[in-house]
């Protein structure tokens, strides 16, 4: 079974220039943990949410807010993703996904076409998620045959 059926095709990206404000607006916006970071349209990148919030200070909007801490804000996510990127193709297999995951010890897994532009993700939640709803399926095939 390919990743394809249950990558999600809602990237949510970067440009490569955009700063850490506009990082933090997309994932409070979209709760999300990962978002991709391009370069034109090339893959780059990618920064997560802990990435981004070891950055930032916790006083960020509030009273004790620093000229420090916003200028925090103002840096590029280039200077924070990981450009050791770890990816895949839409016609990798489950199997194979998971491997990739345990082995490189990564939270998502990007989707390229052969022109390394992004075409999907899929997190480590996203597995979970395919092995619990197939035990679940399992578990409930059995049930009926008894």
């Amino acid at each position: 079974m390919s990743i394809e059926k249950w990558m999600s095709k809602n990237i949510i990206a970067l440009d490569i220039d955009d700063d850490l404000a506009k990082a933090k607006l997309a994932f409070d916006e979209h709760k999300i943990h990962h978002l991709l970071i391009l370069n034109g349209k090339e893959l780059a990148g990618v920064i997560t949410d802990r990435d981004l919030y070891k950055q930032l200070s916790p006083h960020i909007n509030t009273r004790n807010e620093t000229p420090r801490d916003t200028s925090l804000l103002r840096k590029k996510v280039n200077l924070f993703m990981s450009r050791e990127l770890v990816t895949a193709y839409k016609d990798t297999t489950l199997n194979e996904a998971v491997l990739l995951f345990y082995d490189n010890r990564i939270s998502c897994l990007p989707i390229v076409n052969d022109d390394f532009i992004p075409i999907g993700i899929i997190t480590w939640r996203d597995i979970i998620k395919i092995v619990a709803v197939q035990y679940r399926h399992k578990q409930l095939g059995q049930h009926t045959k008894a």
